[in-house]
């Protein structure tokens, strides 16, 4: 399945055209419209290629298998389409060659549906364990008008993986999707999710990345209606030699939206790489939005690497609210030292401060199991790399 590839268009005020956005990226489902990278481009220039194990540039070979559980609570159906259905790729384009890929290359793909006006009594949970080789998959999730559902995604086991999330929140409806990246050590993740707001719909994902050799995650969000909401908030703990890479777009195509990415990191390790790329653009002729960004990362360890990067394009000049901020550096010796002098042993300061700088995104994970869950991951994680 294709279609056709979508160039950014020229923003006008009237006073003659201005330069391309250059935010708003090309997108396409036909992979030679992507050259090969090679590294120096601006959206691959962080991501080290010779551990995609050949998803950029043609040479990963399709034979991974995976083992998927879905449990659908009443009102939410569960499909496996093949390359034809319509619903298929409507949420948003290939940003990049990896996921042109991806789409050019999947057999079957799995469709989530929660009724219109449904609210199952229990979370979605998708359980996706890969057991190794190469492989491309493609997962719909569509909540339907005046619906709101939570969605749980939990990714495990080794291989390489590529790929598309397509969210659609229906006029009015309420979706949380927690994605939660748990990959054995050795495995490799690119995937870019890509939602459609609708109408005075909300959306909340929640992204936590904890695993794998590799991961590099892109989160995408445009609007279909006037009062869409969307919040992203990220969650990344990095330890040695690990790459995590988390690429956020919200296009505020549409007046009176809003949005708020939050992303926060731990770094310790060496060889540990953490990357955040925040962009925002505010559309041209849009009024209203209210939009914010935020990425923090504490390095635990001098060997780690952060790259942070928010961007943000205004093309209008009617906007309630639009900034953005980003922080790297050390644990605060001021709380370590107030800990320690109430006989907190150091270790124990550390996780007890770490805990904390995690737990305000960890409260935001609606399933209180899961949150205890991961939270018990990160200072499993924080305690091996003492």
């Amino acid at each position: 399945m294709t279609g056709p590839s979508i160039e950014p268009k020229a923003h006008s005020h009237g006073l003659g055209d201005i330069p391309f956005s250059k935010l708003a990226t090309h997108g396409s489902f036909d992979v030679n419209d992507f050259p090969v990278p090679n590294g120096r481009e601006e959206e691959w220039r962080f991501t080290p290629l010779r551990r995609l194990k050949g998803l950029h540039d043609g040479s990963a070979v399709a034979d991974g298998t995976d083992k998927v559980d879905i449990d659908a609570p009443e009102g939410v159906t569960v499909e496996t389409v093949g390359r034809d259905d319509a619903r298929l790729g409507t949420a948003g384009m290939p940003a990049d060659r990896v996921i042109a890929q991806a789409y050019s290359s999947f057999e079957q793909a799995t469709v989530v549906t929660v009724a219109r006006g449904a609210a199952p009594d229990r979370p979605v949970t998708i359980r996706r364990e890969a057991q190794g080789g190469t492989r491309y998959d493609q997962f719909v999730i569509d909540v339907q008008p005046l619906a709101e559902a939570i969605v749980v995604l939990e990714q495990t086991g080794t291989g390489v993986r590529a790929g598309s999330v397509d969210v659609h929140v229906g006029e009015g409806a309420r979706l949380t999707l927690v994605s939660l990246q748990d990959w054995d050590r050795d495995a490799v993740d690119v995937t870019q999710h890509n939602a459609q707001v609708e109408k005075d719909a909300t959306f909340k994902s929640i992204v936590v990345t904890l695993g794998g050799d590799l991961v590099r995650l892109s989160p995408k969000v445009a609007y279909k209606g006037r009062g869409g909401n969307a919040e992203l908030h990220g969650l990344y703990f990095t330890g040695d030699d690990q790459h995590h890479e988390h690429r956020s777009l919200i296009d505020h195509n549409i007046s009176n939206t809003r949005s708020r990415v939050e992303y926060k990191g731990a770094l310790s390790g060496k060889g540990a790489h953490g990357v955040w790329i925040g962009d925002v653009i505010i559309g041209e002729g849009t009024t209203g939005t209210d939009s914010y960004e935020h990425n923090r990362n504490l390095q635990l360890t001098d060997d780690t690497r952060v790259d942070s990067v928010p961007n943000l394009e205004i093309f209008t000049g009617e906007v309630e609210g639009a900034g953005h901020a980003a922080a790297s550096g050390r644990l605060d010796d001021i709380h370590l030292f107030y800990l320690r002098s109430r006989g907190i042993p150091e270790d124990e300061a550390r996780r007890l401060v770490i805990r904390g700088y995690f737990l305000e995104l960890i409260n935001r994970i609606p399933v209180e199991e899961l949150a205890e869950e991961i939270m018990a991951k990160v200072e499993r994680k924080l305690a091996a790399h003492e």
